[in-house]
């Protein structure tokens, strides 16, 4: 879990990186991959660089989530923890950025 925390706390750097140069997040639709390749799709930004070198892989080996807007907050990124399904407990518990 402290795996997951560390990695979403640097995703969430980058996300404000990015929401600093560009004057917003990525869409949903563009996702967390915009922070590793200039989105394509709308809304195409102009003052786009590379705010990581890869995502990193939740400790499942799953890609984090990302919601914009966020169901707790403005943004929110989390892994959905051991079992890959919402809620759950111990291991499988959601682990998300609004717990940091």
């Amino acid at each position: 879990m402290v795996a997951a925390q560390q990695d979403i706390s640097s995703v969430l750097q980058a996300l404000k990186l990015y929401r600093i140069d560009n004057s917003r997040y990525p869409s949903n639709e563009q996702g967390l991959s915009a922070l590793v390749t200039q989105p394509t799709i709308e809304p195409l930004v102009q003052n786009w660089k590379s705010y990581l070198d890869r995502l990193p892989s939740d400790p499942w080996g799953r890609t984090y989530l990302y919601l914009s807007p966020g169901v707790h907050g403005e943004i929110d990124v989390f892994s959905l923890g051991a079992d890959g399904n919402p809620g759950g407990e111990g291991a499988d518990a959601d682990i998300g950025s609004w717990q940091l």
